[in-house]
């Protein structure tokens, strides 16, 4: 395929680049259906003129609807979306990027999505979709699921569907709560995941950071025994990185050990752990649900990223190399290349 994508190039090259714009349309369309001109131009970075031109096509074609209440997607259009989807792949140039960041940053498998998680929430509703869609491909039934709160992870649950009609999954939170928006609370997006998945959940309700005292009270209580041992045992793992200040900020981290992770420099965070660029621990926070040493080879650990803002934090987590699969998108991969 990519030697007839080279030969496109050099004969028809305005044809390929009409093809990404178009593609984008209607991928975005799909995305957000029913959805108006206006937000459509936002979410691509089109401008409204070129939106209109674009949609007019699509409809001419039947493979778009515009209504009064916005555009949808016919059935054409969306055999053609995904169709289309491993092409425009590779026209991308995602699969070089893939295999780029598979090699650079050791890990078993990369699934890279266009465009900027940064600028554009619907990058982040795509990375949910792709990393949905990897599960249905690989979970067996009855599988336990420890998912991470963010809102990436709320984007992987906003995407989530059943995984297999034989079986019924569980879903439980990785960790406790850090205060943050109720939807993006791991709580919140378990019980969201397993409504949609049509399984199973339960619930974490222990705040963190902890004291050395209330966490010794905490996990002698029967009910978090309980969830602690499905959180321990679970089969998947699905969780996000996040940038180690702005992480340590919204968990109200005292001033003395903001300081300290500013002084050795740590640059990421995941599982209440704090680490520098070259991947050694800096800092890890007291609670209850998973821990680094709990990330067993025989688990599925999904890891779950994206934006130009977190490639730094990528590549630091990825020095310890604890994940199966990285799903991120491309600004995120063209950074974490670029930077030495």
């Amino acid at each position: 395929m990519k030697n007839l994508i080279d030969l496109q190039k050099k004969l028809y090259p305005n044809l390929l680049d009409a093809m990404q714009q178009r593609y984008a349309v209607l991928h975005s369309i799909k995305l957000f259906q029913p959805i108006g001109r206006r937000g459509l131009a936002e979410n691509t970075a089109f401008t409204e003129r070129i939106v209109r031109s674009e949609v007019s096509f699509l409809q001419d074609q039947g493979l778009v609807n515009v209504t009064s209440k916005g555009m949808y997607m016919t059935n054409e259009g969306n055999v053609v979306v995904e169709e289309l989807a491993s092409f425009m792949r590779e026209v991308m140039g995602l699969h070089v990027l893939e295999k780029q960041l598979r090699e650079k940053l050791g890990v078993e498998q990369v699934i890279v999505v266009t465009g900027n998680s940064d600028e554009f929430n619907w990058v982040k509703q795509e990375m949910g979709r792709q990393c949905v869609s990897h599960l249905k491909n690989t979970v067996d039934s009855d599988c336990t699921f420890a998912v991470t709160g963010g809102t990436t992870m709320s984007a992987v649950a906003d995407a989530m569907v059943p995984l297999d009609k034989h079986g019924q999954c569980i879903f439980v939170p990785a960790r406790g709560g850090i205060g943050e928006k109720v939807e993006n609370e791991a709580n919140s997006i378990v019980a969201k995941m397993a409504e949609q998945a049509k399984g199973d959940y339960r619930l974490l309700y222990v705040p963190e950071p902890l004291s050395e005292s209330s966490y010794k009270t905490m996990i002698n209580e029967p009910s978090i025994i309980q969830t602690l041992a499905l959180i321990k045992s679970s089969d998947v793992i699905l969780h996000g990185i996040g940038d180690a200040l702005t992480m340590a900020k919204r968990r109200k981290t005292s001033a003395g050990t903001i300081q300290k992770l500013i002084d050795e420099q740590a640059v990421s965070e995941a599982f209440g752990y704090y680490f520098d660029q070259h991947g050694q621990l800096v800092h890890n926070v007291r609670t209850v649900g998973i821990q680094i040493e709990d990330l067993h080879p025989s688990k599925q650990i999904i890891t779950i990223a994206g934006g130009e803002s977190k490639a730094k934090a990528i590549t630091s987590y990825f020095k310890q190399g604890k994940s199966n699969l990285l799903i991120t998108d491309e600004a995120a991969a063209q950074q974490i290349l670029e930077n030495e």
